[in-house]
């Protein structure tokens, strides 16, 4: 788990930002990129450089998904007319790991990740163990009832550093979600600035 957890606080401070508002981050103390090179000041950045920022950045606070499995989701969402960016989204929030983070069951997206793997989440009341699961609107996410008293959902039902989104409802007595709404970038409450149309530029290339 330490492993986990210092690999995660890279990502902030490689991206020089904290990806997901949270008080541990090593950036609030050290606003600077990790290395013995991190405090070097920095030229200007190319547009493909920004593009592959966005990307990262985007890739990273989903729990740093891998870029086959983000690369799907893009190609997913740009087969759709519209808006790609947004659709784009919609997919990343409409994955099982992210209702689950979302709905405040664990404190941090890659707790969420774990947590459905290892098999607490029920689905419609079917057991899914696969945090890339796509939940349609209308579906109802539980913790399985063995798991509903387990500390680390206990603490993250206490959380006071984020609230859940509209588009989620969540019966905290009851450890249920349902998914009103996929969202639009409007709506996801982003600690940071995310720029998907510039993932979509990265990919247009």
């Amino acid at each position: 788990m330490s492993k986990r957890i210092q690999s995660k606080h890279k990502i902030d401070r490689r991206l020089g930002e904290n990806l997901w508002g949270r008080p541990s981050s090593p950036l609030n103390n050290r606003a600077y990129g990790p290395g013995q090179h991190g405090q070097r000041r920095k030229g200007k950045t190319s547009d493909y450089g920004l593009q592959l920022r966005a990307k990262q950045k985007l890739k990273g606070y989903y729990g740093s998904i891998t870029e086959k499995a983000f690369k799907k989701l893009y190609t997913e969402a740009s087969r759709v007319k519209g808006d790609t960016g947004e659709r784009l989204i919609g997919l990343l929030e409409s994955r099982l790991d992210a209702i689950v983070y979302r709905a405040k069951f664990v404190a941090t997206v890659f707790a969420a990740r774990q947590f459905v793997s290892h098999g607490h989440i029920l689905v419609n009341g079917k057991r899914v163990n696969i945090p890339s699961y796509q939940v349609k609107v209308g579906d109802k996410v539980e913790i399985k009832e063995r798991s509903k008293q387990l500390g680390i959902v206990l603490e993250a039902n206490q959380l006071a550093e984020r609230d859940v989104p509209e588009y989620v409802e969540v019966d905290h007595h009851k450890q249920v979600a349902t998914y009103v709404r996929v969202p639009a970038l409007s709506d996801v409450p982003y600690p940071v600035q995310m720029e998907p149309n510039l993932v979509v530029e990265f990919y247009s290339r």
